[in-house]
């Protein structure tokens, strides 16, 4: 019987929960992790109570802007930040944590995880942020791209 590793395990999750995603243009799941326990859970999407993108439209598609730029124009919430958020609503450290997250991290979310004090990033696909990655560094956050085992 083969089981999947944890890195694996938590990473379908992350997948799973990505497809609660309401973004038209990227759908992103996160799950944060302590001790091989869930913590909490996010995906992207418009704040809680507000109409989906689906129904409302993606106002950056509409000004054509490019992934990654003018992130205030969108009016969603990250899955980062929604998996921060619902640990915070609950009265779960984040403290030590390990975020699963399907794409790499963006600035924002970057400043957010580094004072969540969450230790660890295990990310599955590419987002290219320079400056994400260039604090997540200098705060002294282990990152490090997941690589399914065969």
């Amino acid at each position: 019987m083969k089981r999947p590793s944890w890195d694996e395990y938590f990473m379908k999750i992350a997948h799973l929960v990505k497809e609660r995603s309401t973004c038209l243009r990227r759908k992103v799941g996160a799950v944060l992790v302590k001790d091989r326990r869930i913590l909490a859970t996010g995906y992207n999407g418009a704040p809680k109570g507000l109409p989906h993108c689906a129904v409302t439209g993606c106002l950056r598609e509409r000004m054509k802007i490019p992934s990654g730029e003018r992130q205030e124009l969108c009016r969603g919430v990250h899955a980062e930040q929604n998996a921060i958020i619902q640990a915070a609503v609950f009265g779960v450290s984040t403290k030590g944590a390990t975020l699963y997250t399907t794409t790499f991290p963006c600035v924002v979310c970057a400043k957010l995880i580094i004072n969540a004090e969450i230790k660890e990033i295990v990310y599955d696909a590419e987002y290219e942020d320079k400056l994400a990655k260039q604090i997540l560094e200098e705060a002294g956050i282990k990152v490090r791209k997941y690589r399914k085992e065969s």
